[in-house]
Parts: structure tokens; C-alpha cells; sequence
């Protein structure tokens, strides 16, 4: 019996730089995906995979981050005043309970691996999972509800794959596929951006984990791995020499790097067009922009 996943961490220490100006003053994670800001996806998927304990490794200037999780009272009494309770369901959803999420700092942004790391006294001796919130993923069942289920049967550590074109395969940990059993993949190697000549698969690793505690100890040695950093991938891939216990997992759903422009705006049109309320006058906005392209310049 497999010990339940109630823990996660979100690396959000990231500077944001390739939405400046925006993120001069607005931490990249809280910009706003339709009504939502990306990391009210990520919460309320690992919400969604029976997450209870909420864990931030943060940097300086990510207060408007922290203040997005706590309460408004001023506001939620002005809506109630005003009868306005769809308003004040949807506020809600933003709130933590006391004691359900903490805060840690990255004080050097050392890389991935570094920032797991950060978290290593709060998350203690329990598997623990890892979202990376510019990864947002479309799905019926959340990508990390998912895994959970397949966890329990795997045990060990899983991480999250998809397909990747060669173009994009040296922006990717790749996986090493040892044996393939349709959803789940058995690993016998991972490597961190390789060039495509290199590449042992097409099978990138994206940002969702379900990880032993093993590889928080893993962490410890501070081995420097691509671009000069702490790479996550290394310290997960020694498990597969160690203990042969690293698995990927397809998981159901269309991913969008939101951490790039074009993706960003791949995923507002993808998620508009989801919303009954927006969806017809969207699509017809979209179908106009396409036949006439010069009007929108």
C-alpha cells in the first residue's frame, strides 16, 4: 500500500522575463489565463488529486502572490452587499485554510532541482508532488489526479510525458524508455536537453511529479548538471541506477507552455472557446480576424 500523496510543491521563484514589462510588478504565476491566474489552475488541480498541504518556493517580489491566497473580508462584504454570490463562490476558490500553505525562499536561482530542494524541511519523509504552474493542462480528469491513481499501483517516482516534436526535443528532459506498457512507461534513463541526434526517445518530461523523499536526499550532493544548474531530472534519474523505480505517465489532456507567449496565448483561445458564456462570440470574433486579417492589424 502506497502512502497517499498529500503534499505539493510549485516552484515559482522564476523571474518571469520573457513577459516583461508585465511581470516588472506582477509575479508571472498570477497573470491571468480568461478569469483565472495560472496558479489557480495548478492549485485546483492538485486540489482536485487530494493535495492538502500547499508548499511556494518563492523569491523577492512575489508578495502579490501571497496576497492572492488570503482573504478579503472588505470585498466579500461589499459583494454580499450587493447580493453578488456567484462573485463571492468564485472568490472562494482563492482562499486557503490557515496552516494549508507555506513559504519558503529560493534566494539564488540555482535551477529546478535547487528549488525542490528549498522545500526539503516542510516536506519531510513523504512523497511528495511538484507543479510547475506555466505547464497548464486541459483535461477531464486533472493530470495530477491521474498520476496519483497510477502511482498507487507503481509506487516509486512518476513523472509526466508527452510527445514532442524533434524541434523542440533539446528544450526537454527526455525519457529512456526501458519498457512500454501504454499509459505508464518503465525509465532506464533520463537526459536533461539533449540534441536531437541524442535524444533517446521523443518522450519529454513536463511539469508534473509525484516524487520520493530519496530524491530530496539526492539533492543534497548539489550536483550541477545542464546550463551550469541543479537539474531536477539528474536527481531523479540516479533513482533509476539506485532503485529502478522511475516510471513516466501519458497522461490525458492537452498541455500549454504558458511559460512562452505563443503558448500563453494558445491556451487564453483554447480555454475562451471552453466557456459556454464566452464560446459563440469568441468563435465568431476568431472566425472574422481569420477571413480578414487586416482589419485586426
Amino acid at each position: 500500500m502506497q502512502r497517499k500523496v498529500t503534499k505539493a510543491v510549485f516552484p515559482v521563484a522564476g523571474l518571469g522575463t520573457r513577459f516583461l514589462p508585465a511581470t516588472k510588478s506582477i509575479p508571472k504565476e498570477i497573470l491571468n489565463l480568461v478569469d483565472r491566474p495560472l496558479i489557480q489552475y495548478a492549485i485546483d488541480e492538485a486540489r482536485e488529486a487530494g493535495i492538502r498541504e500547499f508548499i511556494f518556493v518563492t523569491s523577492r517580489g512575489k508578495s502579490a502572490l501571497e496576497d492572492y491566497f488570503d482573504r478579503a473580508p472588505e470585498l466579500e462584504q461589499k459583494l454580499k452587499q450587493k447580493n453578488k454570490t456567484e462573485l463571492i463562490d468564485a472568490l472562494k476558490q482563492t482562499n486557503m485554510d490557515s496552516g494549508a500553505i507555506a513559504y519558503v525562499r529560493q534566494h539564488e536561482a540555482l535551477g529546478l532541482g535547487h528549488a525542490v530542494w528549498c522545500a526539503r524541511r516542510l516536506i519531510g519523509n513523504e512523497p511528495f508532488a511538484v507543479l510547475l504552474p506555466d505547464d497548464v493542462i486541459s483535461s477531464d480528469v486533472g493530470c495530477l489526479a491521474q498520476m496519483v491513481e497510477a502511482y498507487a499501483e507503481t509506487g516509486g517516482n512518476m513523472v509526466a510525458a508527452m510527445q514532442v516534436s524533434d524541434a523542440n526535443i533539446s528544450s526537454y528532459g527526455v525519457l529512456d524508455v526501458k519498457e512500454d506498457k501504454g499509459s505508464v512507461v518503465s525509465v532506464k534513463g533520463m537526459v536533461e536537453k539533449p540534441k536531437v541526434e541524442d535524444a533517446p526517445s521523443n518522450l519529454a518530461v513536463i511539469g508534473r511529479y509525484i516524487l520520493s523523499p530519496k530524491v530530496l536526499r539526492n539533492l543534497n550532493k548539489m550536483k550541477k548538471g545542464a546550463g551550469g544548474e541543479i537539474q531536477l531530472t539528474d536527481a531523479i534519474a540516479q533513482e533509476i541506477g539506485e532503485s529502478d523505480n522511475v516510471s513516466g505517465f501519458r497522461f490525458r489532456g492537452q498541455r500549454y507552455d504558458c511559460g512562452s507567449k505563443a503558448g500563453f496565448l494558445q491556451a487564453t483561445v483554447a480555454f475562451g472557446l471552453e466557456r459556454p458564456e464566452l464560446r459563440d462570440e469568441f468563435r465568431a470574433f476568431l472566425a472574422d480576424t481569420v477571413a480578414h486579417p487586416q482589419a485586426a492589424e
